[in-house]
Order: structure tokens, then C-alpha cells, then sequence
């Protein structure tokens, strides 16, 4: 394996970073731009069944307490250049300041999205390898045509059919939520079982895009000359597939990666949701419906940040493992 030019991998992240730049500017505007457009008004979503009887005064008041009273535009500007002091504006819906109620659920986010797509990674490669080592096999039409089955499934059908099965029939897992129903304290246990089905189903949802892109590489690596030259030098079959086989038929994968991160954090949202697990899911839902521009902005720069980086992982790690590629000219 060639050693990375560390000098080419940092002039690649400087031009991504330069150029996340104006596309983050971009993605914020258009946040506070859709949200000035939506048919929500955020001065009633954020007093309630109290604005049904406040006169027009009363609700003028409280749209310039909470800074809705210009034009988006403006009111864009503002936090941006709050946002470059590290000041991410208060969140109306959560009460809150925005990055305490960001902090507060970005972890257990962060917690399933990185389990589930562990998880889809290396059982994804492992059906891939097993299924591209016998083309045409039982094994290999089985896990086709599963993996062909679940891609075109809703992940959010999946998670309820999970919860049916598991949760509701079978009684082994819990439905949802972070701990069990009563418990005053959040431990390491039941953090753990409460996190199988939303992850599971999480993983699920991702698994057939790493499998089937897994089987085809592989598949084409096992039939092109170098390795049919390693068979014939009677290495062993396990030599010829990972050492030869698998590290050429995994190199679309890396790319996959990063394609994937917003099809990560779209179906994360929905199983959250359908869980009640306690990430930004929620936080997105009600700042949407209430229109709570500063946290909707920084919950759509968040998301957009995400699939940035995973696309700049994808180019690094394929400039890692493929000698052909050069970094300076991504």
C-alpha cells in the first residue's frame, strides 16, 4: 500500500473547506428563505393556545421580542454574523439557547448513525464477498434478491414492521425511547437494548446499496487477469479473495460512502421519529413547524457540514487505497 501524501491529502481538504464556504452561506440563506415562505407562523407556534385570544398588539409585540418582524433577509444576516461568534441564537420552540438544545441531542444521533452504518459497512461486505465468491449460487440469488427487496422498501415501513415484530409479537426488544419507562437514570444497558431496533433498522435500510455494490466489484475483481494469475500460482482461494480480490472490488465502495451520508441522516430522522429517540430528529420537526429560524438554520448547516465531510472521507480514503488516483487533481 502506497503512504499518503500528507502534503496533496491537506491542500485537498483547504479546497474542500473553501468551497463548503459559500455552499454553507447558500444552505443557510435558503433555510430562512423557505422558513420566511412557510404557511407556519411562528408567533403562534411559539404562544400557543394563548394566541387565540391576544389582540393584534399583544401578538406584534411578541413577533419583535422574537425577532420576526423583518425581512428574512435581515433577520439572515443577523445570525450569521452571531453564528461566526459562536453565538447560534436562541432556539423559540425549545427554549433554549440553540446550541444547548443541538448539544443536547446530537450525541444520541451521532450514537446510531455511526453504529448503523458500521454496521451496514461491514455486514454489507461480508454478504458482498460471499455472494460474488459463487455467481449464479443459491447463496448469491438469495442475497440478491433480498438485498434488491430492501432497497426498495420505506425505511420507516421497515421500522414499523420492526417494532411489530420485535417489540409488540415477540416482546424482546423495546419499542422505543432511550431507557425503560419509569427509570430515573440513564445506564449503559439500556441505552444498549433501546438502541438495537432503531440502529438495526437503520442499518437495514443502508445494507443493500454496500452489498450490492460489494458483490459486483468483487465479482468483476475475481475475473480479471491478475487474480486468475494468483489462482493459477496456486495461492489459496482465502489469499486470492482478500488479498487480491476484495481490496480492488471494494474501491466503489469508498465512494459509496459519502453518497450515502444524506440518505444517512434522511432515513436517521425517520427512525428517530418512529423510535422517540431523543436526537435532533425532533428538534428538526418542531423547528420546521414552528419556523424557528435559528435553529433550523443550524440544524440544515449541520446536515450539510455532514455530507461535505463524507464526501471528502470517500476521496480520502481512495486516494489511500487506489495508487492511481492523485489528490491534487480532486
Amino acid at each position: 500500500m502506497k503512504t499518503l501524501p500528507w502534503a496533496a491529502m491537506g491542500h485537498l481538504v483547504a479546497r474542500r473547506a473553501l468551497l463548503a464556504v459559500p455552499v454553507l452561506l447558500l444552505v443557510t440563506f435558503g433555510a430562512f428563505a423557505l422558513a420566511a415562505a412557510s404557511p407556519f407562523d411562528p408567533v403562534k407556534a411559539y404562544a400557543g393556545t394563548a394566541a387565540l385570544g391576544a389582540d393584534q398588539e399583544t401578538l406584534d409585540r411578541l413577533r419583535a421580542n422574537l425577532g420576526v418582524d423583518q425581512p428574512f433577509a435581515v433577520r439572515w444576516w443577523e445570525w450569521l454574523t452571531s453564528a461566526l461568534t459562536g453565538d447560534l441564537g436562541h432556539s423559540s420552540v425549545m427554549r433554549q439557547p440553540v446550541a444547548e438544545a443541538i448539544g443536547e441531542r446530537l450525541v444520541w444521533s451521532t450514537l446510531l448513525c455511526t453504529v448503523a452504518f458500521a454496521v451496514a459497512v461491514l455486514l454489507g461486505t461480508l454478504l458482498g464477498v460471499l455472494a460474488a465468491r459463487r455467481p449464479g449460487s443459491l447463496l448469491d440469488r438469495t442475497v440478491t434478491s433480498l438485498a434488491y427487496s430492501l432497497e426498495a422498501a420505506p425505511v420507516f415501513w421497515i421500522a414499523l414492521l420492526a417494532v411489530w415484530l420485535f417489540a409488540l409479537n415477540l416482546d424482546v426488544l423495546p419499542a422505543g425511547g432511550l431507557t425503560d419507562t419509569g427509570s430515573e437514570h440513564v445506564t449503559a444497558g439500556q441505552v444498549a437494548s433501546h438502541l438495537i431496533l432503531p440502529a438495526g433498522v437503520l442499518a437495514v435500510s443502508q445494507l443493500p446499496w454496500f452489498t450490492l455494490y460489494v458483490r459486483q466489484g468483487v465479482g468483476d475483481a475475481l475475473a480479471e487477469d491478475p487474480v486468475r494469475g494468483a489462482r493459477a500460482r496456486g495461492l489459496a482461494e482465502r489469499t486470492v479473495l482478500l488479498g487480491h480480490a476484495l481490496r480492488s472490488g471494494l474501491l466503489p465502495v469508498l465512494t459509496l460512502i459519502g453518497s450515502r451520508v444524506p440518505e444517512l441522516i434522511t432515513g436517521a430522522l425517520l427512525v428517530e421519529t418512529v423510535f422517540s429517540w431523543p436526537g435532533i430528529a425532533a428538534a428538526a420537526v418542531e423547528a420546521a413547524t414552528a419556523v424557528d429560524f435559528p435553529l433550523l438554520a443550524a440544524l440544515t448547516t449541520l446536515a450539510t457540514a455532514a455530507v461535505l465531510a463524507g464526501n471528502l472521507l470517500a476521496d480520502l480514503l481512495y486516494g489511500l487505497i487506489d495508487p492511481r488516483v492523485k489528490l491534487d487533481e480532486m
